[in-house]
């Protein structure tokens, strides 16, 4: 019954989650022939569905020869971070390991079989994945070597030092997540589907990196707290707490709401450099794969804005919600109205007694200006009475179907899960 009184709160969701399962999910996310694909591709696309479903859905859906580019660089990357995450890799072996690692992708033979990780295989296939690499054209191995290089170096870094200062925080998010932007950017021009200036600005599309590694930072505080790991800047949250593992403590919970705040705050700057970059891209599937991450966030900010759950268990938006955003933003303006229609639901939570109100507010008037609403999205969320009783019938109906849908949609709820 609890599930029934949900999808009741949000009828629409009901309408769009059919919609999604019976077909629409295609419009975004075609299927991709893979029976004429050579043995190593094949198997790097199993691979890339095995590590991440969510990634592997929207990486199939783009257009020629980018594809492929795409999918081993999300794969080579995706090694490499295992590498990291790797605890059981002591760092005198780790730390060089990391700083040459784009290295073996010229070498046919080299492979790392001692991991722990689940996503080992990877490392002990790698092979397969170096060979399809150097199956790339050279424009396409040249951006991969390299971002895969510096990913490297940053990540070898970061392995004992701990994010002090808020330009700290930029740079680490810069390693994991901006490079992979600006490497991605770099492919699309690469391809010739996007402008030279899509790959040459790399202010943006380090932006676009930064916003989706801001949001999941902020959204799995807990998670990483009780994983050990601590990626929330001690710039910030020292105003609010002698450690960051306090603000988890009852007593201190209007205080780590207030460093939520701020850190949410913090991430919206990056969002008027996201609508200027998808405002530049012309190829469809280029526009879907990076736009829905990004609605995503945004969505995933505005539930976690002025939210105590954060410190308390998940924050997820809901699947009708996500599935609804996947489906809509496949246009820049219906992508600035869901940008506004979600900087204005934070503005109406904004406490009058918040340190960060006046800044949270300055950015959100900024983020006003370059996404007034004027499309038909902007009102997508009011329905008539008969739509309305409809879709409750509906709900009541098929609530117990719904509720066994897809895990790919609940993963790819979660803004760059992977």
């Amino acid at each position: 019954m609890e599930l029934l009184r949900k999808w009741l709160g949000h009828p629409e969701d009901i309408y769009n989650l059919l919609r999604f399962k019976m077909g629409g999910y295609r419009t975004v996310m075609p299927r991709m022939d893979t029976d004429s694909l050579g043995c190593g591709l094949r198997t790097c696309y199993r691979y890339l569905n095995q590590t991440s479903r969510s990634f592997a859905a929207v990486i199939q859906a783009l257009d020629g020869e980018l594809r492929h580019a795409v999918c081993i660089f999300y794969l080579v990357l995706r090694a490499l971070d295992t590498v990291e995450d790797d605890m059981s890799i002591p760092l005198d072996v780790k730390v060089p390991m990391l700083q040459e690692f784009h290295s073996h992708l010229y070498q046919p033979d080299w492979k790392f079989t001692e991991s722990k990780e689940k996503d080992r295989q990877v490392l002990e296939d790698f092979p397969t994945i170096s060979m399809e690499f150097r199956n790339l054209s050279k424009v396409y191995q040249d951006v991969i070597s390299d971002i895969c290089h510096k990913m490297g170096v940053g990540m070898a870094e970061f392995l004992e030092k701990k994010v002090d200062s808020q330009n700290e925080w930029d740079k680490y998010c810069h390693y994991v997540a901006g490079l992979v932007g600006i490497g991605l950017s770099r492919l699309f021009s690469a391809s010739e589907l996007e402008d030279s200036i899509v790959g040459q600005d790399t202010d943006l599309a380090n932006s676009m990196g930064l916003f989706l590694q801001k949001t999941n930072i902020i959204r799995d505080y807990l998670e990483d707290q009780l994983e050990g790991r601590e990626f929330w800047p001690r710039e910030v949250w020292s105003r609010y707490a002698k450690k960051l593992s306090d603000l988890a403590k009852p007593e201190n919970i209007d205080v780590a709401v207030q460093c939520l705040n701020e850190l949410i705050t913090n991430a919206l700057h990056h969002v008027p450099d996201v609508i200027t970059y998808l405002s530049r891209l012309k190829n469809q599937s280029v526009f879907n794969f990076c736009a829905i991450p990004q609605v995503m966030a945004i969505a995933t900010l505005a539930a976690c804005y002025n939210n105590q759950q954060v410190f308390r268990g998940v924050v997820k938006i809901r699947k009708g919600q996500a599935v609804t955003l996947m489906m809509d933003a496949t246009n820049i303006q219906a992508v600035k109205a869901i940008m506004y229609q979600y900087v204005e639901e934070i503005y109406q939570k904004i406490p009058s007694t918040d340190p960060s109100s006046n800044k949270t507010q300055q950015v959100i008037a900024s983020i006003r200006a370059m996404s007034l609403p004027g499309s038909p999205m902007a009102s997508r969320h009011h329905y008539s009475p008969i739509y309305l009783s409809c879709a409750m019938l509906l709900a009541a109906l098929s609530w117990q179907y719904l509720s066994t849908l897809s895990k790919a949609t609940e993963e790819y709820m979660q803004a760059g899960d992977n």
